[in-house]
């Protein structure tokens, strides 16, 4: 990361010299969402394909609506963004993202038409039946939203439903995703059950469900919970979690790979599971923005991702699950150990395959799981609720963060008083 930091200083002074524009290319992308060598990989195949000279600028952004921020009032000049499948859904609805072109691709290295999956085709077709969004975007990464849960602490019974993050016995033991989105959708499927059942409702529906009924009794649900929590983390859980310092966690599967494997390793037993009442399925991907300067290398980049031993690189090193469906991407996955499941809407006739189910669910769990939809104008009741919710009774583990805060604050602040007089000092002798 380091070395990409450099890079973007040095772009930056380049670019405010007159530099060639034309060069460089600069990707906004999720933190720790990348093995960092396949950058200067593509630089490097880039130019093998085109002839042309690159320096790609890396920038990471924690939370959606922050990158989605810099595009829509600061009109940022990214070329190549990582948003998920609800922000995709409004850049695609106001116009901020441009179409691919892939057909400016030589036909032997278009990974893009080679390897994609039917499952994810769909699921992006869903996201505007009236706007196809294959024509503008190119997944990632995906995954489910479920429960990991410390084994020694917690049955996988009481694991098993979304109401375990209200369970009074793990009160102080619970942490939570500080994303109202991810958060919102699991527990109105949990209240929502008698409708479900009933059919009176889809998952489908309560994915778009944004009124105000529905949005006061997940309020009511996160008050009640709100007093056993931890914490509300944006990162941060996972790695409570490998401790044993939390012993439920409201996450995504792709933190639960990377804290399932991290806990083994200090005598921790962790595991992932996607509750009975239904859940979501997210994913994110690649797009080109409106004010992008660099298309032609935006388009090579999104399309080098898709190769399958980058795909498989990316995986390894995030813990996350690709959305590339080439055969070698599953073949990298078996692990002759594991039960076999049916992942056949994923990759077409592996109906019984040995693969990691918390990488590749089952195929009875993803039929209980919904994509999540933009709300537009009313996403703002949404984050109104949130800050409600959380208020300002921040959680302990909050403050303790503060504190340390502070207390590095005070720290450099004293260390840098102490080298101005040790200056000083030097400069009279």
């Amino acid at each position: 990361m380091k070395k990409f930091l450099i890079l973007a200083a040095l772009s930056a002074v380049l670019l405010s010299c007159g530099g060639n524009r034309e060069q460089i290319l600069k990707v906004y992308n999720w933190s720790d969402y990348i093995d960092e060598t396949v950058l200067t990989d593509f630089e490097e195949w880039y130019k093998a394909q085109t002839g042309e000279d690159i320096t790609v600028v890396y920038q990471t952004f924690d939370v959606n609506e922050t990158m989605l921020s810099k595009i829509e009032k600061g009109h940022e000049d990214y070329d190549v963004v990582c948003p998920s499948d609800y922000i995709i859904e409004r850049m695609l609805n106001d116009g901020l993202i441009l179409p691919l072109d892939f057909a400016s691709i030589p036909d032997e290295i278009n990974y893009i038409a080679l390897n994609r999956s039917p499952f994810m085709q769909q699921m992006f077709h869903d996201i505007n039946p009236s706007i196809d969004a294959n024509d503008y975007s190119v997944p990632y990464m995906w995954g489910t939203t479920g429960i990991i849960y410390n084994t020694e602490e917690v049955t996988a019974e009481e694991a098993s439903t979304w109401d375990v993050i209200r369970n009074p016995k793990f009160s102080g033991q619970i942490l939570i995703k500080d994303a109202p989105r991810d958060v919102y959708g699991p527990v109105l499927i949990y209240l929502k059950q008698k409708e479900l059942n009933e059919g009176t409702v889809t998952l489908d529906d309560l994915m778009r469900d944004s009124s105000d009924e529905s949005i006061a009794a997940v309020e009511n649900y996160l008050r009640q919970v709100k007093d056993g929590v931890l914490g509300w983390e944006a990162d941060f859980g996972k790695d409570q979690m490998t401790k044993g310092r939390g012993v439920i966690s409201l996450n995504w599967s792709g933190d639960a790979v990377w804290a399932r494997d991290e806990a083994a390793e200090v005598g921790v037993s962790l595991d992932y599971i996607v509750p009975e009442e239904g859940s979501t399925v997210w994913f994110d991907g690649w797009v080109i923005p409106k004010y992008a300067k660099n298309i032609k290398a935006a388009t090579y980049f999104i399309d080098f991702m898709c190769r399958p031993d980058i795909a498989i690189r990316n995986m390894e090193e995030t813990g996350y699950v690709s959305a590339n469906g080439a055969i070698e991407v599953l073949e990298s996955q078996i692990d002759e150990e594991m039960d076999p499941i049916d992942v056949s809407y994923f990759f077409p006739g592996a109906d019984s395959v040995c693969v990691d189910p918390v990488l590749y669910p089952d195929k009875a769990v993803i039929e209980r799981c919904a994509l999540e939809h933009d709300w537009g104008k009313d996403t703002d009741k949404l984050l109104a609720m949130w800050s409600r919710v959380k208020g300002d009774n921040a959680s302990s583990l909050t403050y303790v963060v503060i504190v340390l805060a502070l207390l590095a604050i005070i720290a450099a602040v004293l260390f840098s008083n102490k080298s101005k007089k040790r200056r000083r000092k030097s400069h009279k002798k």
